[in-house]
């Protein structure tokens, strides 16, 4: 992997803007039509438009000689994104069973990791028109207007999304949630929590970098928090790219969650 001079994430979060733009014109005309699927491993769907998303992103994003590494889940590991500062880390559609099923909530997500954290996000839902970026230490937003994760650190009537199994096992610890509908992009589903459409959001076990880079920058970026149950900060660009449970919430209220979660009643979830 070649010497790669520092980035500057402003310059880096104006590029990607319009790569993924691009990227989501490409996966929304191909969207609603006849299109060639199939199943990989791990009984995950995959399509025709992410190849071509993964394609499109990798063609515009990266080159030799630019010492930024490549992690996306429809392209080959390449184990030499170990040694990189940098790395893109792309999911070029986030929620394929929606994407295929017709409906909206999918999306494109894609990251720069340096260190193993996110530095620059864009997340784009092209059906409903949401447009988000985050830059370390400069905001989040969503169709260029500024998003704040919900304050407050009450539990009560929050907001909340996940999956349905742990969903039930929390509201019988916590029956004043309320439980919001599904979205079947992970991605979107997190950057709920920093547009405050969505009080607190739970990623399930085996969540991997690329569902996850891009939305922990738009959380965290808005003034929320995206931490493993025990806390502590995501860590991206690892051999095997992939995590536990996760919590999402506006910081105060992520701390009245994560002492919940130390419920015994939850422990063996």
């Amino acid at each position: 992997m070649p010497a790669t001079e520092v980035i500057d994430p402003a310059q880096a979060t104006a590029r990607l803007a319009t790569c993924v733009r691009e990227a989501g014109a490409l996966a929304l005309s191909m969207f609603g039509t006849p299109i060639n699927n199939w199943t990989k491993a791990g009984s995950s769907p995959v399509c025709d438009a992410d190849i071509a998303v993964d394609r499109l992103l990798r063609e515009r994003l990266t080159n030799k000689d630019s010492g930024i590494a490549w992690l996306s889940e429809e392209s080959v590991d390449d184990p030499t994104r170990l040694a990189a500062r940098y790395v893109w880390i792309i999911d070029p559609i986030d929620g394929t069973r929606a994407y295929l099923a017709g409906s909206p909530d999918w999306t494109v997500s894609a990251a720069l990791v340096e260190h193993g954290r996110p530095i620059v996000a864009c997340l784009y839902a092209p059906v409903t028109e949401e447009f988000f970026a985050a830059t370390v230490n400069h905001g989040a937003t969503c169709n260029g207007a500024a998003i704040t994760a919900t304050g407050g650190s009450s539990l009560a009537h929050a907001r909340i999304a996940g999956p349905k199994s742990y969903l039930e096992r929390i509201a019988a610890v916590a029956p004043l949630f309320t439980i919001m509908p599904r979205v079947r992009s992970l991605a979107l589903r997190l950057a709920r929590v920093a547009h405050g459409a969505c009080d607190i959001a739970i990623a399930g076990i085996n969540s991997h970098d690329w569902d996850l880079a891009a939305a922990d920058l738009l959380v965290h970026e808005a003034g929320g928090a995206l931490t493993p149950v025990g806390g502590g900060a995501v860590i991206y660009n690892r051999p095997v790219p992939r995590h536990g449970m996760l919590v999402a919430a506006g910081r105060d209220r992520h701390a009245t969650l994560i002492e919940l979660l130390r419920d015994e009643r939850l422990a063996s979830s």
